[in-house]
């Protein structure tokens, strides 16, 4: 069953929501503020959010500013619900990542159509989603790394620490740490998450996943 949560700060329109969710058989989950929603965010992983926009704590801006910083929540399906319908609004949110917006009041239709086209495509994502780790030799020719820096991009992209590096590598932790900011100086990053996404998307290409 899949699990929606619902950030909505009014409790009439929250109700209303989740007992749609129930009855189409979702497993709708209720948050009354931005931030009780971030928070439940990352604890339960949802399917999907829908999330009001003004409300108290954390607007929805922030919640999707939020979500969207934090790898464990990045990905998930988001759909703005708003009485405004003004399309400044809607460019703020979409410029934010979110994947859907839809206005108060919101028919069920309309609703659960948005809801289906964004479990769909996440589906889709899924199924092509397949990185291939065997190899640093994508990362060294797409992004111009040393083959030793590519290594350590590699474990990097998949969790490792830098002492889980260096011992991986057979090297001191100080020439990993040197190592990583050298990524981020080549890349233009500044965060591990933000380096490992990069690398994903080279190792997710359709060439990487061909050298398997």
């Amino acid at each position: 069953m899949k699990k929606i949560l619902v950030i909505e700060d009014e409790p009439e329109m929250r109700r209303n929501l989740a007992t749609i969710l129930r009855m189409e058989h979702f497993h709708p989950l209720s948050a009354e503020n931005g931030r009780v929603g971030v928070e439940l965010a990352r604890k339960e992983k949802p399917d999907v959010i829908l999330c009001d926009v003004m409300m108290p704590e954390l607007d929805g801006y922030g919640v999707i500013a939020e979500l969207r910083a934090n790898p464990a929540t990045a990905a998930i399906p988001f759909i703005f619900l708003t009485a405004k319908g003004e399309k400044p609004d809607v460019r703020a949110g979409m410029n934010l990542g979110a994947d859907d917006y839809l206005t108060k009041p919101v028919t069920k239709a309309d609703l659960l159509a948005a809801i289906r086209s964004r479990l769909e495509r996440a589906a889709q994502q899924a199924a092509e989603f397949k990185p291939n780790f065997e190899s640093a030799k994508p990362l060294e020719e797409a992004l111009g790394l040393s083959p030793r820096v590519a290594e350590v991009l590699l474990w990097m992209t998949q969790g490792k620490t830098n002492s889980e590096i260096a011992t991986i590598l057979g090297n001191s932790e100080s020439t990993v740490k040197k190592q990583v900011l050298e990524i981020f100086e080549k890349l233009g990053v500044e965060t591990r998450t933000a380096a490992s996404l990069r690398a994903i998307e080279v190792l997710n290409s359709p060439a990487a996943r061909r050298s398997t």
